[in-house]
């Protein structure tokens, strides 16, 4: 009896401790094992969106629509929200939509300055909220630089070098004084001020070359063909030999008024234009234009990137500058089909 006791007892205890093994070691995986609803999940946080707050200095050309939808297009791929307001030209309004912006507490404020002064006060409210600041297209002249972070944008200055250097070569075989118009775009914007001067620059000792006619047509279309008419309504003998314009949209008016004066344009009047837009790639290929230098309005990817980059805490170079070129009639047929604007 003792002995058939103590065979029951370690059969018993066999079997408990094989259950245990079992349990200390399941055949299934980790993976299948179900989780109670009271554990946390070890999931990260979803990223913050960034919101970007932009000031688009206005609609005035095709270059502009051409980086206002550059931009938009940017910014849905990248996934920022962006908030964007049109100061249609002033800078006023540009104020107020920077101080909305702060108001609302943006991330990033990214700015295309209507003119070049009068940002300190407001670009030092944005840096007290903690703000940081892109300048876009256009450079701001302030005391402080450290109130934006960078500044992308085309070298005006060397489009304007590019423009010159096209026509002394052009104009070479020319005998005699050379009268050239200007049309400056809005007075006191970067494009206008820098590319004047790096034109300027280039014709500076060559004394054949003079600038006698220059005015703003304020970069739009009616501009051009407005003060190109009040140029050739002088008498005959004080009509330029070559146009220099600070963008296509008043180049394409003052082909117009040429053309209304009964002249032909790109041949008794040399026109070279800035921006490289599609309407002035075709404008080449009719023989009314004779050279575009390349302003890339397409900024929206590079703002993109300096926003995400500046909220990963990254330091940005001061100048940011696109890639560009300049473009003779010649090579007109060859190239519209690349413009994308």
């Amino acid at each position: 009896m003792v002995k058939w006791l103590i065979c029951l007892m370690f059969l018993l205890l066999t079997g408990c401790f094989e259950t245990g093994e079992r349990i200390a070691h399941p055949s299934i995986t980790p993976a299948e094992i179900p989780v109670s609803i009271n554990i946390p999940s070890a999931e990260l946080p979803a990223a913050k969106t960034i919101v970007l707050g932009f000031s688009q200095l206005g609609s005035e050309s095709t270059w502009r629509a051409a980086n206002t939808n550059s931009i938009k297009a940017a910014a849905l791929e990248a996934g920022i929200t962006l908030i964007m307001k049109n100061a249609q030209q002033s800078q006023q309004n540009q104020v107020e939509a920077i101080r909305s912006f702060i108001e609302s507490k943006v991330d990033v404020i990214a700015i295309a300055p209507v003119v070049q002064t009068g940002w300190d006060d407001i670009l030092q409210e944005a840096k007290q909220a903690g703000i940081p600041v892109i300048i876009l297209d256009r450079a701001v002249n302030v005391k402080d630089h450290s109130l934006y972070v960078t500044c992308i944008g085309s070298d005006f200055f060397e489009e304007g070098v590019k423009a010159a250097k096209y026509m002394l070569d052009k104009m070479r075989n020319y005998s005699g004084r050379i009268k050239i118009a200007e049309l400056q775009g809005t007075i006191g914007s970067t494009p206008s001020i820098d590319r004047g001067r790096g034109f300027r620059k280039m014709i500076k000792g060559q004394k054949a070359f003079e600038i006698t006619l220059t005015q703003s047509a304020d970069f739009t279309t009616a501009g051009g063909y407005k003060v190109m008419r009040e140029f050739l309504s002088l008498s005959d003998d004080e009509w330029p030999q070559v146009l220099f314009s600070h963008n296509d949209d008043m180049a394409i008016g003052a082909v117009k008024a040429i053309e209304e004066a009964g002249l032909k344009p790109g041949t008794d009047i040399i026109i070279i234009s800035v921006d490289g837009t599609r309407r002035a790639f075709e404008q080449m290929i009719a023989g009314n234009i004779n050279a575009v230098v390349e302003c890339n309005p397409l900024l929206g990817p590079l703002l993109m990137q300096a926003t995400q980059e500046i909220m990963s805490g990254r330091t940005l170079p001061k100048r940011m500058v696109p890639p560009e070129d300049i473009f003779p009639q010649e090579l007109a047929a060859m190239e519209v089909g690349n413009r994308t604007y």
